[in-house]
């Protein structure tokens, strides 16, 4: 067995290479709520969509997203089931307020619904 890992864990390779999967994995599964400006920022695949809002499917979790504010009732022309997307907002009240909402290549969704709506 080639050794991964002979520093710590008391030299022992098995645990050393337990250790450095277990680090990787945690890492590209790492889709949790990164804090920001009094909110955070969620991605994932988009599951269910209506007129404003949508279900979210990170990789660990299912997140309802209000998505009122920035796209009004009109979500299902701009959003899809199956798209990947971004959302910038924070938790209030059992909901992701959706400040922003961007798709898989950074696109910012709803522009248009926002500059009518004000």
């Amino acid at each position: 067995m080639k050794r991964i890992w002979t520093t710590g864990i008391g030299k022992n390779p098995v645990m050393g290479a337990t250790i450095a999967i277990a680090l990787a994995v945690a890492g590209a599964h790492s889709v949790a709520l990164s804090q920001g400006r009094g909110g955070g920022q969620l991605s994932g695949m988009v599951d269910r969509v209506w007129e404003d809002g949508f279900d979210l499917q990170t990789e660990n979790r299912r997140v309802r997203v209000d998505s009122w504010d920035i796209c009004g009732d009109n979500t299902p022309r701009h959003i899809s089931t199956g798209d990947r997307v971004t959302v910038t907002g924070e938790f209030e009240g059992g909901e992701f307020d959706a400040f922003v909402i961007a798709d898989g290549e950074g696109k910012e969704v709803c522009v248009a619904e926002m500059r009518t709506r004000d």
